[in-house]
């Protein structure tokens, strides 16, 4: 009898633990389940509020362009948003002048390879310590037909033999990244390329105004990376009113450049917006256009 009742407090005893696990998993799960119902509201509302910064980006374009002139690193639209707080998170965002770099898909205009483009592209090569035969490399990806430059370059008969095997673009690139399928490049000669160029839709001359010294210099035949820096903290206090105001401040050892691959003002910005909320983090990176509208288009956007 006494056993009995040994054995029947263990299994009470057993029932209430196990009801208590079964409570504890299940309040478990009801504390996920809202987590992330939180989570993706915030992020939701992150997302939402980050897209302000867009339309605060598009509205400080249309305002530049309304007003005329040149574009430069001492306009509104150059200068950052610092984090603002945004009912109950921040919002930053930054807007980038892409035409300030050099637009790889300018290496071909009209279907054919341009001389000027590829000079500059070969000069910043040069800059960065990389081969400058690269330059044939990627005008063969980007062109229409088979015939393959030399040194460096690369067409279907090359790309075929890799493991596994693809075929040349033939078309312009649509991002940087798409340089690691292009012969002779790898992960480092693709990062240190990074920072100086840009992928536009369509080939662009390269902004003297907002160029960085790198890509200055690349600009300018006989240009040193020194004299870029010295011109570049220059324009900070007078930018470069027109092509000819820029080549009279250029040095006197300094070549002639070609004015088809130079400007003073851009079509193409890169904004980048990023908002926080509760424990979210969301953000997004555009490509506008400013053409022939005031208003600014977007060409991509993608959520990061």
């Amino acid at each position: 009898m006494k056993r009995q009742r040994g054995l029947a407090v263990i299994t009470a005893m057993l029932v209430v633990a196990l009801a208590a696990s079964l409570a504890a998993f299940v309040a478990w799960q009801q504390h996920l389940w809202t987590r992330q119902v939180e989570n993706l509201a915030a992020q939701a509302q992150g997302r939402a509020v980050a897209l302000a910064a867009l339309q605060w980006a598009r509205a400080l374009l249309a305002e530049d362009a309304r007003a005329g002139g040149t574009d430069h690193l001492q306009e509104d639209w150059a200068q950052a948003l610092a984090p603002l707080p945004a009912d109950g998170g921040e919002l930053s965002g930054a807007i980038r002048d892409q035409q300030g770099l050099f637009n790889l898909n300018s290496l071909v205009r009209g279907g054919q390879a341009s001389e000027a483009d590829g000079a500059v592209f070969r000069r910043l090569l040069e800059q960065l310590g990389l081969p400058p035969d690269l330059d044939n490399a990627v005008v063969d990806w980007i062109d229409a037909d088979s015939e393959v430059r030399y040194p460096g370059g690369a067409e279907d008969g090359h790309y075929l033999t890799r493991d596994p095997p693809y075929r040349a673009a033939n078309r312009p690139l649509t991002t940087v990244d798409g340089l690691y399928r292009v012969q002779g490049f790898d992960r480092v000669r693709v990062e240190r390329l990074r920072p100086f160029v840009s992928v536009l839709p369509v080939p662009t001359p390269v902004n003297v105004n907002t160029a960085p010294p790198e890509v200055l210099a690349a600009l300018v035949d006989g240009l040193t990376l020194e004299q870029a820096k010295t011109l570049t903290d220059a324009r900070d206090g007078r930018p470069f009113r027109d092509l000819d105001d820029f080549r009279q401040r250029l040095p006197p050892a300094a070549l002639a450049f070609d004015d088809s691959v130079a400007a003073v003002g851009s079509r193409y910005f890169l904004v980048a917006g990023h908002a926080r909320f509760d424990r979210a983090r969301v953000g997004f990176e555009a490509l506008l256009e400013r053409g022939q509208s005031v208003w600014p288009t977007l060409v991509w956007q993608k959520n990061l």
